[in-house]
């Protein structure tokens, strides 16, 4: 699939649903218009009590004043990055994904100029990166180590641009190159085998 293809398949396959679902918060999956896109990225700050350290779209929960997945999505860009509204050109959402806590959550999709100027709202970002789509695509899956109940569980992630993208943000990557590109990726969701030793992880 040749770079210059990817936003512009993205318009052609992308649409808003018909059926609206108010989400209990939304994303913006921000992508740069250009020959080569890019992904936008965060980390979001160690201090939060939520995902803290974790790699993520820009986004948050909807407010009672928020009237839609968009605003919500939107809304939550500018306040985490100050990526302006007027910026983003929408072309599309993504079915629904239920985060770890239960909350369901409305990935929206949007193209951005390349060179947009961006910052973190520091007590909610610790950093702000772009990753390349197609890396993105050719990345395999990398366990991830999780600790849960004494045990050690291996999730699929990308590493990318020295971070670890994987749990809600990666399913939601997995959902854009599906329905936005007709490709799917095989992304299984645990990485508990034998073949995944501990120092096989550490390998490159």
């Amino acid at each position: 699939m040749d770079e210059r293809d990817l936003t512009h398949r993205l318009q052609q396959r992308l649409r808003f649903s018909r059926r609206i679902q108010p989400a209990h918060a939304a994303v913006l999956i921000a992508i740069t218009d250009e020959s080569d896109p890019k992904v936008l990225l965060t980390r979001r700050s160690a201090y939060l009590s939520n995902h803290a350290g974790e790699v993520s779209f820009p986004g948050g929960k909807r407010d009672p004043q928020d009237t839609s997945n968009i605003v919500v999505a939107l809304r939550e860009a500018y306040e985490e990055t100050a990526l302006n509204p007027f910026d983003v050109q929408l072309i599309g959402d993504l079915p629904m994904q239920k985060a770890r806590n239960g909350m369901l959550v409305k990935p929206i999709v949007g193209l951005i100029p390349p060179k947009v100027q961006l910052i973190p709202q520091p007590t909610e970002i610790d950093r702000i990166f772009f990753a390349s789509l197609r890396h993105l695509l050719e990345a395999k899956p990398t366990p991830y180590e999780v600790r849960f109940a004494q045990q050690s569980l291996y999730f699929p992630s990308m590493r990318v641009e020295n971070e670890v993208v994987w749990g809600l943000t990666a399913r939601m990557l997995i959902s854009l190159f599906q329905y936005g590109l007709d490709y799917k990726k095989d992304w299984p969701f645990l990485l508990n085998s034998p073949a995944f030793k501990r120092s096989k992880f550490f390998q490159d």
